[in-house]
């Protein structure tokens, strides 16, 4: 992967380190070289690596989920794959998802344990489960030893300990057979690992894979034995590279790029100032003098003064309302830092800035122009409790988290904020499920006409590369999935979106949107919003219905080609589980008209990393779904703040499935409600407090 060799140059960074890690496998997930290990990455670590040997090519992303879970999915491209047959020149691809459970983590006495299922979903042809301990002896010294079935039970079989192993029933692919788990010839598999120095390291396995269709039955390769070894060099942290002797036959290469959201790359933000003191009121009592709010410019100067203040952090001031007493200052962030540390900064600038007799400040954050929460902060609190030992948890007990509630009257607006026309033209990346994909060139604009509503677009223009989808063949069910490569080939520019969107508050804990246009890049038309959602519940409810068209392929405006349109809605719940994990279930009808549910758990960490993996069942049968059998797929979003090394609040998402059909399609609407106003609710900030004083 491309990524991977781009880690180099941003591993030179960071000195080298001395503890023996862990290390990815061929297959993405922890391991020696091609087999895998008993170890488990920290908590939270996010990795991508690239493998090649005898024409296989792996790319794998890999994601710690909690101290005990790990996912990981994993593409595989084999070329030749029909090199027996004169003149066919096919290619298999693969993609499969694996879960590993650490049953025991290492200690002095004790190795560390993993039970793994590989190709869990049953989509490819690396089905197969395992069990492996590791242990480090010293800091140089690493031993593992496992016991695999399937694939991993194929070579030097010890016999069938737990029965047959059941003929597998293929079909379509994508669910999991549980009855074949553990089950047929076992075998044993090892390796020792030696670390030379912090930059070396020397490796040896023995493998229980027999390869046997590749070697075998495809002649991909010659596995002439079960023997591998290998040296890797690591940069830094993050990056490692390795060359392997594999199988008595082959030369093999890898690069692993491992990553810790929970730890920066950028540098840390500007340190904060100290809380603005006020005079005393019996030392200076003319301070607290509330006339001030009679001068004519006393909001313009105030506004500006906190402008400038804040621009500094990428803070944006949305309004200011004001009285003797309490000022509320509407805010929004352009950046992917803590919002409880976005909050702290607001208090300290309003502490330098607004006159002595305003004791009370109203902090609230806002998105697509409307009000999401009220963080109310006294502010002798803050001049009280800025020093003391604690100082995190005390201020929270005195701070106050509610409903944004209406726009006050008085609230004045900076001259330059309504309308406003915002636009951008950068590079951009998008990446199919078989990590191929395209770069080219994308084209932004977004005219804020007033407080929610928003014109906005987007146009793309590809530059070099493969359309970043993968094929598939339509089935019984409307194309409103299947053809999307034909979409990606044939907009050259796109325009991938063109809306009017409105959002409001009708009532207290309620949110609505609008949205009208051409949403996305397949389909056209209007789709509608609600959501409840307190302030302080971990619980949202909402309801969505959307009635779309399909577009023409050419990326234009037209929609002579299909001559399909929908009504789909659904009736979602979200729920905060605390410490960055959440989850959703949604309820309805689907773009091709097949009515379902789909599940989704999702883990984000403060600084704007999130991971998730989701499953989508509907009433579309196996044959209609078509490869794969349901929707499911992983999900990742990473905050280029973090991988660049510079503040621009920008991220890249990408999902990526397995198998990609029209049954359980949903349309790609931006803007959705939850995301957009979740951030700065109670349960939220209260899981990143701990920022409120950087």
């Amino acid at each position: 992967m491309a990524a991977c060799l781009s880690g180099l140059a941003l591993a030179t960074a960071f000195p080298a380190q001395a503890e023996m890690k862990p290390t990815l496998s061929f297959r993405g997930v922890p391991g020696v070289i091609d087999m895998p290990s008993g170890e488990s990455q920290p908590d939270g670590t996010f990795s991508m690596s690239a493998s090649h040997f005898g024409g296989i090519r792996r790319g794998a992303l890999s994601f710690q989920i909690s101290s005990r879970v790990a996912a990981t999915y994993r593409f595989e491209r084999v070329g030749d794959w029909n090199a027996l047959f004169p003149g066919d020149s096919s290619t298999y691809e693969g993609k499969s998802f694996d879960l590993r459970f650490t049953l025991l983590e290492e200690t002095d006495s004790l190795p560390s344990v993993t039970l793994g299922l590989q190709d869990v979903f049953n989509t490819g042809k690396d089905g197969a489960e395992y069990i492996a301990a590791t242990k480090t002896f010293g800091d140089r010294l690493k031993v593992t030893a496992g016991v695999g079935w399937g694939r991993l039970g194929s070579y030097g079989s010890m016999g069938s300990p737990f029965g047959a192993r059941p003929v597998s029933d293929f079909g379509l692919g994508g669910k999991p057979e549980p009855e074949n788990w553990f089950a047929g010839p076992a075998a044993a598999f090892a390796g020792v690992e030696w670390k030379i120095n912090d930059a070396w390291t020397v490796k040896a396995e023995y493998s229980s894979d027999a390869y046997a269709e590749y070697a075998g039955t495809r002649d991909v390769f010659e596995r002439d034995s079960p023997l591998n070894f290998g040296v890797e060099y690591s940069r830094g942290r993050f990056f490692k590279a390795g060359l392997y002797s594999l199988y008595g036959s082959e030369i093999g290469l890898s690069f692993q790029l491992v990553l810790d959201p929970k730890t920066a790359i950028a540098p840390g933000g500007r340190a904060p100032v100290a809380i603005g003191k006020r005079p005393s009121r019996s030392a200076d009592p003319e301070a607290y003098d509330g006339g001030w709010v009679t001068q004519p410019d006393a909001g313009t100067v105030l506004q500006a003064n906190l402008a400038k203040r804040l621009a500094v952090d990428g803070i944006r001031v949305e309004g200011l309302a004001y009285s003797p007493g309490k000022a509320q200052l509407r805010i929004r962030s352009t950046r992917a830092e803590p919002e409880a540390q976005v909050i702290g900064r607001v208090a300290r600038a309003m502490s330098h800035v607004m006159p002595a007799s305003v004791e009370v400040f109203e902090i609230v954050p806002v998105a697509q122009g409307i009000g999401v929460s009220k963080i109310t902060v006294r502010r002798s609190d803050l001049e009280a409790l800025e020093h003391i030992a604690g100082n995190h948890a005390a201020i929270r007990d005195r701070v106050v988290i509610s409903d944004a509630g209406p726009v006050p009257e008085g609230l004045v607006f900076p001259e330059d904020r309504y309308p406003k026309f915002t636009w951008s033209l950068k590079p951009a990346l998008r990446l199919s499920s078989s990590l191929k994909g395209d770069a080219g060139l994308r084209l932004r604009g977004t005219y804020e006409i007033q407080p929610g509503l928003i014109l906005g677009g987007s146009v793309y223009q590809t530059l070099t590369g493969r359309p970043a989808a993968d094929p598939a063949t339509p089935g019984p069910l409307p194309p409103v999935r299947s053809r999307s490569a034909e979409y990606l080939e044939n907009g050259e520019p796109a325009l991938e979106s063109l809306t009017l969107a409105w959002y409001a508050r009708p009532a207290e804990n309620f949110y609505s949107r609008v949205t009208v246009g051409y949403l996305e890049t397949m389909h056209a038309g209007i789709s509608a919003e609600l959501l409840w959602k307190p302030v302080d519940s971990r619980l949202a409810l909402g309801v969505e219905v959307n009635h779309t068209k399909q577009r023409d392929t050419d990326g234009g405006f037209g929609f002579g080609e299909f001559d399909y349109e929908v009504t789909t809605g659904h009736v979602s719940a979200y729920y905060d589980f605390g410490r960055g994990y959440s989850g959703q279930l949604d309820v309805g009808k689907y773009l091709a008209g097949d009515v379902g549910a789909t599940l989704s758990l999702d883990r984000e960490f403060a600084n704007g990393w999130r991971f998730g993996a989701f499953a989508t069942l509907t009433d579309a049968s196996d044959e209609e779904f078509g490869p794969g059998s349901f929707d499911k797929g992983i999900r990742v979003t990473i905050p280029l703040d973090w991988l660049m090394g510079r503040k621009a609040g920008n991220s890249v998402s990408r999902t990526f499935r397995p198998y990609s059909s029209d049954g359980g399609a949903r349309l790609n609407v931006s803007g959705r409600l939850y995301e957009t106003i979740r951030d700065y609710q109670g349960n939220e900030l209260d899981d990143q407090w701990g920022s409120f004083w950087r």
